[in-house]
């Protein structure tokens, strides 16, 4: 039964719904950071927004304070689905590096393929360099980088969010955005009211501050509470501001801050706002319910000798399209071996009966095991070879590298020359 992307997937994400959302290996996380959302405004509803309800009754002030808590709540829950659950903007990876980017190198004798690790792009007018991605087998885009954590290509990479258990990137960046902000103001949101009911409850029993804390506890908790997440959220909010406006990533900011490099991608403060909350969000390059396709074998680059070229365009004996005797060898797989062994003996035979017949001494013993250990070991070399090929291949593939062919047609070279000289 075919499988899908999301059940072949080489990254380290997590899919939940058939694939439909994709999360990062972290993901457990969320649940620390719901729990960090969803507890708090619990206790602010039940212990000081219910009991402000008809403190200010003739314009119903208390309901809506009440109201506003639960639906901005559940705004902040929304936006971080949306930057935790989505694809964050992760290229597909390829299935064999770039054939068009291989440069020949070395002497026609033992030529050798490789390709830049580097290539420039312009960006604005600017060359900008971009690297090859060894997992990926791609040149990154501009502002694209490889996660670590969740082993994609991420375009407009930013950084990798623990809280989120998620990447930061292309299409997620607005909502991360809004996240964050919008949980500032629900931190500030409760401070705000649970300092009002302290306030109310010192005019209502005419007490002092102290008083007034001793019947509402709950109420300075939460106040510490969000003081204390107002420093992390809100600094994160004004960090993010400042990238907005200059446009940058946090991952550029920490990582080029020191080089003083050019930004070529600041189109202005208010250009660089559009940019991010004006834009539409581009869809996903990757289908992950779709099915997956198999892998096929990578193209031969250029300059690579075929196997025919590398044995000398030997053709089968049966006359049907010519083919490397080899080739067919290894297609039977230790038949080679034996093959190999059965014209060794063969020769030996031969020349053992062809200096009988001259009258010479026949050989001993001794000298029948040498010339068998030796084929033995030739054998056992063709062996090593024809199994090293075949590292770093995919089951079922028959494509041999050049050095074995070679090396097998040698051989079958060497031995036809000896018959000839027996």
């Amino acid at each position: 039964m075919a499988k899908r992307v999301f059940e072949v997937w080489k990254g380290s994400n997590k899919f939940i719904l058939g694939g439909r959302f994709i999360f990062g290996p972290d993901a457990r996380s969320l649940v620390v950071t719901l729990s960090l959302i969803i507890v708090p405004v619990v206790l602010f509803c039940v212990f000081v927004a219910r009991h402000l309800r008809h403190a200010f009754s003739p314009y119903n002030v208390g309901y809506a304070i009440l109201v506003v808590a639960i639906l901005f709540t559940i705004y902040v829950l929304i936006l971080l689905f949306l930057t935790s659950a989505r694809d964050p903007g992760i290229l597909p990876r390829n299935l064999h590096p770039p054939e068009e980017e291989f440069l020949e190198v070395g002497g026609r004798q033992t030529p050798s393929l490789q390709f830049p690790r580097t290539k420039e792009v312009m960006v604005n007018g600017i060359p900008v360099r971009v690297k090859y991605c060894d997992t990926c087998m791609l040149y990154r885009p501009p502002r694209c980088s490889h996660c670590s954590i969740c082993n994609n290509c991420v375009e407009r990479f930013d950084h990798h969010c623990p809280w989120v258990g998620q990447c930061i990137g292309l299409r997620n960046y607005r909502y991360f955005f809004m996240f964050v902000s919008s949980a500032t103001l629900l931190c500030i949101y409760v401070f705000s009211i649970s300092a009002l009911y302290i306030k109310v409850l010192m005019d209502d029993n005419h007490a002092t501050v102290w008083k007034a804390i001793q019947d509402s506890p709950t109420s300075v908790v939460l106040m510490i509470y969000c003081f204390i997440s107002l420093w992390f959220v809100g600094g994160l909010t004004g960090f993010h501001l400042y990238l907005i406006g200059t446009n940058q990533t946090t991952y550029e900011n920490f990582r080029y801050r020191a080089e003083n490099r050019i930004n070529v991608y600041n189109l202005g403060c208010v250009n660089n706002f559009k940019e991010v909350f004006c834009t539409k969000v581009k869809p996903s390059k990757n289908n992950f319910r779709a099915l997956a396709q198999e892998e096929e074998p990578p193209p031969r680059p250029v300059g690579r000798p075929t196997a025919r070229e590398a044995t000398g365009g030997e053709e089968d004996s049966g006359g049907g399209n010519p083919r490397p005797k080899v080739q067919d060898d290894l297609e039977i797989g230790e038949d080679l071996l034996k093959i190999s062994q059965r014209r060794n003996v063969e020769e030996m035979d031969d020349e053992i009966r062809c200096r009988g017949s001259n009258g010479g001494a026949p050989h001993n013993t001794s000298d029948v095991e040498s010339v068998l250990s030796s084929d033995h070991h030739r054998a056992a070399t063709v062996r090593d070879e024809t199994r090293h090929s075949s590292w770093g291949r995919r089951s079922g593939s028959w494509e041999i590298a050049p050095e074995v062919l070679v090396n097998s047609t040698v051989t079958e070279r060497r031995s036809f020359s000896s018959s000839k000289e027996t």
